[in-house]
């Protein structure tokens, strides 16, 4: 999805100089319209699956990253999210959130029957939001496009690879030249 993969690009482009971005579109094992917990949990399979798709292809890279949008009523309303799952070669992951947006209740199940791009695109009379600005960048009359938002979600899941002091471990701080993004 070119807009997974310039979203990724420019949360590379603030912390690294040189970096390679290869997509590669993987399964995510989840539902097409994942929906709470199934978000984290399509962006971490997808992680998984583009590691071993790297193994099987003898291809190597310092970071595997993967976003998932979907929709959750984890704060009791209903919003679409992007999480992002990052990866690095020594299995140390982090992920992040970008920003989320309100669903009116009339439009939840039709959603979460469907997907959030049929809907956008039957609301909008167009044809794969998705693959461009996304919805989103209707919604907001061009303020904030679906790039945004997964740039967001990239930006935080890099912030435990780019401060020593904020992480789970020990990790290195990252200096590769090489990213690897998943389904981008």
């Amino acid at each position: 999805n070119p807009g997974k993969i310039k979203g990724a690009e420019l949360a590379l482009s603030n912390y690294f100089d040189n970096f390679e971005i290869t997509g590669v579109s993987v399964n995510s094992g989840v539902a097409d319209q994942p929906v709470n917990e199934e978000i984290y949990q399509g962006a971490k399979n997808r992680v998984e699956n583009l590691i071993k798709y790297s193994k099987e292809n003898n291809v190597e890279a310092d970071l595997f990253m993967s976003v998932e949008s979907g929709i959750t009523n984890a704060m009791g309303k209903w919003i679409i999210v992007s999480v992002a799952v990052i990866k690095d070669k020594d299995g140390y992951e982090t992920w992040g959130t970008g920003a989320g947006f309100p669903v009116p209740d009339k439009l939840v199940q039709k959603i979460i029957d469907s997907s959030l791009g049929v809907v956008m695109d039957e609301l909008f009379d167009a044809h794969d939001l998705s693959k461009g600005g996304g919805g989103i960048s209707y919604l907001t009359k061009g303020a904030i496009t679906r790039i945004d938002l997964n740039r967001d979600a990239f930006t935080m899941a890099l912030v435990q690879f780019t401060n020593d002091f904020w992480n789970d471990k020990k990790v290195k701080k990252v200096q590769s030249d090489i990213a690897i993004k998943d389904n981008l």
